[in-house]
């Protein structure tokens, strides 16, 4: 586990808390003074983040500091609290779909229909993206070639999450937002997801996934949710 008093792993940078600003960024994926709230709880609040085109943001905390929500906040999922939200210097509120066809949001949960193959449900995702889907491509990054044809039901946990992460090579997409991806993989599926993630960050893509476990990213940020905490009452 990622812990806050000691250095980032190596070709990681921690990002410092930073308070509101109301520049934006002309190029990028950037959060301005973000709050989150869950229920009845403030989670965070006035979180501040900047990610430029060929760029990934580690996010790292204890649990129930607001990884998965900030992810989820990220994909216009929910709304944040307080604070804005943009893409390129437009706010993403201003056009929710164009947000949701830039990027690819893959959870806890696979989100796989137990009647489909692992191929019908790369080309259903790919089609949700109005794209050609590079779905044998895909199924080969992660060793699931033979599987194509197989429902998903009659798929281990394991081969279930390689092809959920199978639909980042499907069909592209500009943003990655992955929580805890490396769950349930063994190291060669490992190998291959930080393949799939160095490949697009060369080619101008970003990503922003959590993690407990030091990860081997070159030159990625690292965001830790415990600097963000709400205020405590007087």
């Amino acid at each position: 586990m990622i812990r806050r008093d000691r250095p980032p792993p190596s070709g990681m940078s921690a990002l410092s808390p930073s308070r509101s600003s109301t520049a934006l960024p002309p190029r990028g994926f950037t959060g301005r003074a973000l709050a989150c709230r869950r229920g009845e709880r403030l989670v965070f609040r006035d979180l501040d983040f900047t990610l430029a085109p060929g760029a990934a943001l580690v996010l790292v905390g204890p649990n129930g500091s607001g990884k998965s929500s900030l992810l989820r906040l990220m994909a216009g999922l929910t709304p944040p609290e307080r604070g804005t939200l943009a893409w390129d210097g437009a706010a993403i509120a201003e056009d929710r779909a164009a947000h949701r066809a830039r990027l690819h949001f893959i959870g806890h949960q696979e989100a796989l229909k137990p009647a489909l193959t692992a191929a019908e449900t790369l080309r259903f995702w790919a089609g949700m993206h109005g794209r050609e889907p590079a779905v044998v491509a895909a199924l080969e990054r992660f060793r699931l070639g033979r599987l194509g044809d197989w429902p998903c039901r009659l798929l281990s946990a394991g081969q279930r999450r390689r092809v959920a992460l199978a639909r980042l090579v499907a069909s592209p997409a500009a943003l990655w937002l992955l929580d805890e991806p490396t769950t349930g993989l063994d190291a060669e599926a490992m190998a291959a997801l930080f393949a799939c993630i160095e490949a697009h960050r060369a080619g101008g893509g970003a990503v922003v996934l959590s993690t407990h476990a030091d990860l081997p990213l070159a030159d990625a940020a690292m965001l830790s949710l415990a600097d963000f905490p709400p205020r405590r009452a007087a």
